[in-house]
C-alpha cells in the first residue's frame, strides 16, 4: 500500500529560485520499495530534480504535465515511477522563469519486503 510522504498543492516558487528539500523528517530516511512522483507545474518553466541516496533520478528535468485546474492524476502526472534500494530522499523544485509559478505534486513510497 502507497504511503503519502510529501504533498502540496500550488505550492509557489519565486523567480530564478530553488526550493529547499522537499521531503522532510523521518519520511525522508526510504528502505527498499516503489517511489513515485507526480508533479503539474502551473505554466512552463518549473523543472524537478529527484534522487535516493544521492543518486539521480530526475537531474533538473522540466515538468511536461502544466495546469491550474483538476486534480493530480496517477496516471497522467508520473514524472518518477521506480524501484529503489533504499536512501536518502531529496526533491527539489527550480523555477527557471522571471515570474512566481506554483506546482501541484504528491511523492508516494510503497514498501517492499
Amino acid at each position: 500500500m502507497a504511503i503519502l510522504i510529501a504533498s502540496a498543492m500550488t505550492l509557489s516558487t519565486a523567480a530564478y529560485t530553488k526550493t529547499a528539500n522537499l521531503i522532510t523528517g523521518r519520511n525522508q530516511f526510504l528502505g527498499k520499495g516503489r517511489l513515485l512522483v507526480l508533479a503539474r507545474g502551473s505554466v512552463i518553466g518549473m523543472n524537478i530534480s529527484v534522487s535516493i541516496g544521492g543518486v539521480p533520478l530526475a537531474d533538473d528535468a522540466a515538468l511536461p504535465f502544466i495546469g491550474t485546474t483538476g486534480s493530480l492524476s496517477a496516471k497522467d502526472h508520473v514524472v518518477v515511477d521506480q524501484v529503489i534500494n533504499g536512501g536518502t530522499a531529496e526533491m527539489y523544485l527550480r523555477n527557471t522563469t522571471a515570474n512566481a509559478l506554483t506546482t501541484d505534486y504528491a511523492v508516494y513510497f510503497t514498501p517492499t519486503k
